[in-house]
């Protein structure tokens, strides 16, 4: 996200592809993508939908991220893997092949970040918890019946205590 000042907000997030959640994330304000983030946004996400610091092993998930450095890094792929995570990568030049993400980058944008005031980095940074908070709680999606992901996964679990009674 680029501020007026010439600030940079760059961010990572995790989001989970059947309700459309962003589970994790995080911002900072240099350029670049270091490693750290990226690790602690995964086990931040891990222990928000598991309740734990690692899957179930009967559950198989993949942690699908482009080829930056951060998502490639031995770190992040041996950190993925002690989660219960499978890491794969979007094949090069193809950011098309990740479809949920770069969909939601849009709408961020657009819907968010078009709104935010961007005078500064440190500006930017403040109102980013509201306006992930708003996508996961309000924002509708036209692929969830125009619910908000966390409504649409609220009626996941209702349904599965329902049909499991």
């Amino acid at each position: 996200i680029g501020c007026d000042n010439g600030d940079v907000v760059t961010g990572v997030f995790l989001k989970d592809c059947c309700d459309r959640e962003i589970i994790s994330w995080r911002a900072w304000s240099s350029r670049g993508l270091p490693g750290e983030p990226v690790r602690d946004m995964l086990i931040e996400g891990v222990e928000a939908r598991f309740g734990h610091a690692k899957v179930d092993s009967n559950v198989e998930l993949e942690f699908l991220a482009d080829n930056g450095g951060a998502f490639r890094a031995k770190d992040t792929h041996t950190l993925a893997k002690d989660l219960g995570i499978k890491p794969v990568h979007t094949p090069v030049c193809s950011p098309q092949s990740n479809g949920m993400a770069e969909s939601f980058v849009n709408t961020f944008k657009r819907d968010y970040v078009s709104q935010m005031d961007r005078s500064s980095a440190a500006i930017v940074l403040r109102q980013m918890p509201a306006a992930f908070e708003h996508f996961n709680e309000v924002h509708p999606h036209s692929a969830l019946g125009y619910r908000s992901p966390r409504l649409f996964r609220k009626e996941l679990i209702r349904r599965a205590q329902i049909g499991g009674k």
